[in-house]
Parts: structure tokens; C-alpha cells; sequence
């Protein structure tokens, strides 16, 4: 048989809660194969099986596979029949013939045994296998970063080999820590933390405000491509498009010049915040990052979360810039990121913004607002995108 073996890690400490998230990281990697012709995906004893026929492609599962959270490592593997009383001839011809065509001048065999009652233990199926190959092919055994690395799992009545093993993102299944709406712009910051959160079981439902009508479609074409990209990591996603430019140009009209940029952030919660209940969401995110810019000091980040009842998550707050780029690069993102475009937040922006608001002061300016009305124009304009991977003209459920 060939087959993916997959492995998770933290899923494993779950105790009694495991079998559920076991079932849902089953029913992910069900739906992100579904296209591709997979015969089945079956839990097994500590690892998923992923039945493959024999024509199916490898590269587009492997690449798949690397975005699902929950997987610690998978591979590419074939099944032998394990013989009781310990005969191994059967699984050192099929091991032999499966390294015949590789490169490589050393190696070592990984067994592990999930069934103890095996008359041998791993240590011994390792030492079998190594000398066989060594008999076979000529090459000598490394215990320590060798070329090649054969990893054997056993089971009860068959055992799996492999010859590469594949690194997954980890975390946890998507869905499995409820749901979260999370306020994202057209930069660096908050498809990255869109990402922290999902790996950490959360299904994502994403909030943009846009500039229009004062500036192009630009901020919200990459912001769609953004929520495209990360659509890969939990299949289904729903995006809120918040024209922002009018309400900018109230606060403008009303508010002093250094304060815009809290009176902003302000509104944005509000209106996020009244998507998010409506989504049911738990909680919001951002991508601030502490110190970051003058709206992310902590006095700021203060006087911004106080307008929200729902709780708000920064999982970028510690991380500085260069640790953010280089996450958001190994995620797909960056590139979409960094194309130029007019995002709202730096529309209407004063060229000295307040950077140590007091909370009563900007409840003072923003009692010179109808605030509940603000919170409504921007609600009856937006616009509902939803994306699904892999993509098919129905919504996923």
C-alpha cells in the first residue's frame, strides 16, 4: 500500500480531549485532499493514514500537507505485511528495493513499535534492517546526521517505511479554539498575526476598512489576495469590506489634528466588534506590535482597546519588525504585503500624532460624535467576500 503517514505532536498531550481533536484534524486533511483523489484518511494507533493510489502525485499532497495545523511531520510511505513470530525478510526486500535508486553514503534505520507484544523490539528491527543494508548496498550506518534516515513504524499486522520525512506547521487543528474576527490592512503585520492565531485552533473571519471613496481599490485587491493566500490554511474564509473614507472625514472635521489616529482605531473596533458578534467570534485580533508606531505605544494601545467589550489579541505584541518579515515570507505573504497601495489608516493622517492619549480626554472629543450612527453607516455599506480552498463555486459549510 501507499499511503502518507502523518504525526502530530501537541494533540497527543490532550488526554481524554484527544480523540476530538484527533477527528478534527482528520476531517481537515479530508477536505483539503478532496480534489485529489484520495482513497481514505484513517486514524490509527498515535498517526493518520492518508491511502494513496499508486499514479496519485506526490508534490501537490506534500504541499498541501505543510499548511495543515495540527501535523507535527508526515512522509511518503509503503505498507508490508508484519509477520508475528518476527520474520523481517519481507520488509528488508521492499526496503532494499526502495533505496536502490537513492544517493546517499550513510544512513541509520528509526523504528518505533506501537504494539509491544512484537516478539522484537526496536532496537532489534533496527540492527536487522541496518545489516541487511549494509549487506545490500555497501554503505556504512551514522547514528548522527546521516544521508539517509529510514523511518519504520509497526503496527499490529503491517508495518510502514519511509525515506524522507516532511516538517508540518504544528499547532492545532483550525476550529478547535472557536472563532476569532481579525482587523486586517493591506501590510506586513496582521496576515501574520491572522496566522498565529489560526495555528493556534482558531478560525479566522477577517475585517478591512478601505479608504474608499477617496482613494483607488488597491488596499482592498490585496487584501483579498491576502485572505486568498491564508484561505490554504483553514479552507474556508469570510471577509468584511468597510468603507472607511467617510467616517475618516467626520473625525477630521471634528476632532484635534494629533488624536485622529486613536479616534480611527477607535471606530474601527467598534464597527469590527459588531461583525465579530454577529460572526460569533470570542475575540478580535490585531497585528500591533508594541512600540512599534506611534498608535502602538502602550498609553495608545490602552485608550484603543477600552473601546471594545469583546476581548482584543495581539499575538505580533512582542515581536519586532524583522522577526514579523521573516514570518510572514516563509507563509506567502510578504510579497502581497509589500506591493504599494493607499491604505485608509494612512489617509486623513496627522504629521504629529498624540502618542500618550488620556482616556477622558478622548472621551471628551468623541462626545462631539453620534457615535452609534457612525458605528451603522459603516456596517450598511460593507461587503461580504468568502473564499474557499480548494476552490469550488459552493461556500464550505
Amino acid at each position: 500500500m501507499r499511503c502518507a503517514i502523518v504525526h502530530y505532536h501537541e494533540l497527543a498531550l490532550k488526554g481524554r480531549n484527544r480523540p476530538y481533536f484527533q477527528n478534527r484534524l482528520v476531517r481537515h486533511l479530508r477536505l483539503i485532499l478532496r480534489d485529489l483523489g484520495i482513497g481514505q484518511v484513517d486514524a490509527l494507533t498515535g498517526r493518520i493514514r492518508i491511502t494513496l493510489a499508486d499514479d496519485t502525485p506526490w508534490e501537490p499532497i506534500k504541499a498541501r500537507l505543510s499548511r495543515v495545523f495540527g501535523v507535527a511531520h508526515f512522509s511518503l510511505a509503503h505498507s508490508v505485511p508484519l509477520s508475528q513470530d518476527g520474520n523481517l525478510e519481507s520488509m528488508k526486500a521492499a526496503i532494499g528495493e526502495a533505496v536502490a535508486g537513492l544517493a546517499f553514503n550513510t544512513f541509520r534505520v528509526s523504528t518505533k513499535r506501537a504494539d509491544k507484544r512484537y516478539p522484537l523490539t526496536s532496537i532489534d528491527v533496527d540492527r536487522a534492517i541496518g545489516e541487511s543494508l549494509c549487506a545490500l548496498t555497501g554503505k556504512r550506518v551514522r547514528l548522527g546526521k546521516p544521508d539517509l534516515n529510514i523511518q519504520i513504524e509497526m503496527l499490529t499486522r503491517e508495518a510502514y517505511y519511509s525515506v524522507q520525512r516532511e516538517a508540518g506547521p504544528g499547532g492545532l487543528p483550525v476550529g478547535v479554539s472557536g472563532k476569532v474576527a481579525c482587523l486586517i490592512s493591506g501590510g506586513i503585520d496582521s496576515p501574520v498575526a491572522a496566522y498565529r492565531m489560526m495555528k493556534r485552533g482558531c478560525k479566522t473571519a477577517f475585517v478591512h476598512f478601505h479608504g474608499r471613496p477617496f482613494v483607488s481599490r488597491a488596499s482592498e485587491d490585496k487584501v483579498r489576495e491576502l485572505v486568498q493566500l491564508l484561505t490554504q490554511y483553514q479552507l474556508y474564509s469570510r471577509l468584511y469590506l468597510i468603507p472607511f473614507g467617510e467616517i475618516q472625514r467626520q473625525i477630521v472635521l471634528g476632532a484635534p489634528a494629533p488624536f485622529r489616529i486613536v479616534l480611527y482605531r477607535r471606530m474601527m473596533l467598534r464597527i469590527a466588534e459588531e461583525l465579530a458578534r454577529k460572526e460569533q467570534c470570542w475575540a478580535m485580533v490585531t497585528g500591533d506590535s508594541l512600540g512599534q508606531v506611534a498608535s502602538q505605544t502602550p498609553e495608545n494601545l490602552v485608550v484603543v482597546e477600552e473601546a471594545a467589550q469583546l476581548p482584543l489579541l495581539r499575538p505580533l505584541i512582542g515581536m519586532d519588525k524583522i522577526e514579523i518579515t521573516e514570518q510572514a515570507e516563509r507563509i506567502g505573504t510578504f510579497e502581497t504585503s509589500i506591493e504599494p497601495d493607499q491604505d485608509c489608516c494612512r489617509l486623513f493622517v496627522p504629521p504629529h500624532p498624540i502618542t500618550r492619549a488620556h482616556l477622558d480626554r478622548v472621551k471628551k472629543i468623541e462626545h462631539g460624535f453620534d457615535l452609534g450612527a457612525m458605528v451603522k453607516q459603516g456596517l450598511e455599506k460593507a461587503e461580504l467576500a468568502e473564499y474557499s480552498f480548494p476552490p469550488r463555486r459552493e461556500s464550505l459549510p
